[in-house]
């Protein structure tokens, strides 16, 4: 398997496309694995003349598990976050930006293009401000500043985030439940075969199901808060891409990150939510890779 040693961690990798090509680099979000990258998505960018290089982030799929690591209340530290208590995470964004450089690093790569969705989004937007040296654009997808007062999740899909779930699922329940999370948040896309939901989230069971990373992931997001100053700060050539039907992680995100970073531009795109939508990878592959061949 292409597994590397980066950040003093194991990262699972697997790249596309000519080694010589320019290189973009791909981060998922919030407790998903790499698999969840359309396939569409990657070959389009390889034949727009790209090297592409997507792996799973620090416990999910197959990069190594933070075992024993700790993983706090979640209730209990979204109201000491509320009220601007610090919260306690096993690692932060920031240790999950370096895993990315490190990644870099270690297959050789001294500068690169960089587009993450949602959580990737905010690890991109840490990569752009610390190590601007290494980076030739940035595409932040689906994602936010962290600005304190910006709208949150929907309220039905708040209700069912923090829903109990059985500590000790079966296979058939874990499909169930994970299926029934993506098309809650997915945009009802009618190019999207019946059994998307359901295959991804088979899928993503048999090749690692570890829901405890997902937690901890989220922690780190929560103790690295607002992002406003450091997006500031960033002068990468950068992309904003958002769905205008996201009723997780709503468009104001996306449209505070382009007004913060400086000279970035903003593409809402109606068909679609907080998803990459199979009628709308087309659309996303041009703009990324024409976003990385302006520059």
């Amino acid at each position: 398997m292409p597994t590397v040693r980066a950040n003093n961690i194991d990262i699972y990798y697997e790249e596309s496309g000519p080694a010589d090509a320019p290189v973009i680099l791909l981060v998922m979000g919030l407790g998903t694995q790499m698999i969840a990258w359309p396939e569409d998505m990657i070959q389009g960018l390889v034949a727009q003349g790209f090297r592409v290089i997507h792996y799973d982030n620090r416990d999910v799929g197959l990069s190594q598990r933070m075992d024993g690591a700790p993983a706090p209340n979640l209730i209990w530290t979204m109201v000491k976050a509320r009220v601007g208590l610090p919260t306690r995470a096993a690692y932060t964004l920031t240790d999950m930006m370096q895993d990315g450089i490190a990644l870099l690093d270690a297959l050789g790569i001294a500068k690169a293009h960089i587009a993450g969705a949602s959580m990737g989004g905010m690890i991109v937007q840490l990569m752009a401000a610390h190590h601007p040296d290494r980076i030739l654009t940035m595409t932040s997808i689906m994602s936010t500043s962290g600005r304190a007062g910006l709208p949150g999740p929907r309220a039905d899909i708040r209700k069912r985030l923090m829903a109990p779930r059985p500590s000790n699922p079966t296979r058939e329940q874990a499909v169930r439940l994970g299926a029934e999370s993506l098309e809650t948040i997915s945009y009802a896309d009618k190019k999207r075969p019946h059994s998307a939901f359901s295959d991804m989230a088979a899928r993503a069971f048999d090749r690692s199901y570890y829901p405890i990373g997902m937690k901890r992931q989220l922690l780190a997001i929560m103790a690295d808060g607002s992002r406003v100053s450091r997006l500031k700060t960033i002068n990468v050539p950068t992309l904003v891409l958002h769905g205008g039907a996201d009723p997780l992680v709503p468009k104001e995100g996306s449209e505070d990150i382009a007004r913060l970073v400086p000279n970035a531009r903003l593409e809402i795109i109606p068909e679609m939510a907080h998803d990459l939508p199979p009628s709308q990878v087309g659309r996303m592959v041009d703009l990324i890779a024409g976003h990385a061949k302006a520059q």
